[in-house]
């Protein structure tokens, strides 16, 4: 059985996940996201059951370098030091035009990214969790996302980036969901998760 494609994403109420430009704090973390000691415990467990990680660029360079460093960061709780550590063991794919290499267990694929993510997903097992909105709205054009994972925080965000990039695309025609699993977190964030349905 081929692995699973698995988008993990925190969303507002209103499904955005990043808000305006100009609208996050100078020191670039969302104020709008309640991620707290429970919801990251909750994670370190999910994350590491997966077999792999696929991300886009950008948001690899987010977790890279900071996660391998926070393995050894004394100033942060276990939790994150943990989540650091799940990270940085798991092998990685990162999708990127612009980048030919990466550390800590990371491949690099550039041109004909989605076939060989077809590949990759066809011959591996498991879960496989799959970061950027751009690279999952390509997934789910070519058929080849399986499931949604999605935190929902308290919050309106107004305008800003969607679920998916260019939904129009992606989504031709009504995108069925079934609820697998869901629960909600002391601080009001609920979780998701769903597998898309085949048509």
């Amino acid at each position: 059985m081929p692995a699973r494609f698995v988008y993990w994403m925190n969303t507002s109420l209103d499904g955005f996940i990043e808000a305006r430009p100009g609208s996050e704090p100078d020191d670039g973390a969302p104020e709008w996201l309640r991620i707290d000691e429970q919801f990251h415990r909750f994670c370190n467990e999910r994350v590491a059951a997966m077999t792999m990680l696929v991300e886009g660029r950008v948001l690899h360079d987010m977790m890279d370098p900071f996660w391998p460093d926070a393995r050894t960061d004394a100033s942060l709780p276990d939790w994150m030091r943990a989540y650091g550590e799940v990270w940085t063991a798991l092998p990685k794919v990162l999708v990127s035009r612009s980048r030919t290499a990466a550390d800590h267990g990371t491949t690099v694929v550039g041109e004909d990214a989605i076939a060989r993510l077809a590949t990759i997903r066809a011959e591996s097992e498991g879960t496989i969790g799959v970061g950027g909105a751009d690279l999952a709205t390509q997934l789910l054009a070519a058929g080849l996302l399986d499931e949604l994972v999605l935190f929902t925080h308290p919050a309106l965000l107004g305008a800003g980036r969607p679920l998916f990039d260019s939904p129009a695309e992606a989504v031709r025609q009504p995108l069925l969901l079934d609820l697998l699993e869901d629960r909600t977190f002391d601080s009001g964030v609920t979780f998701h998760r769903y597998a898309i349905l085949r048509r």
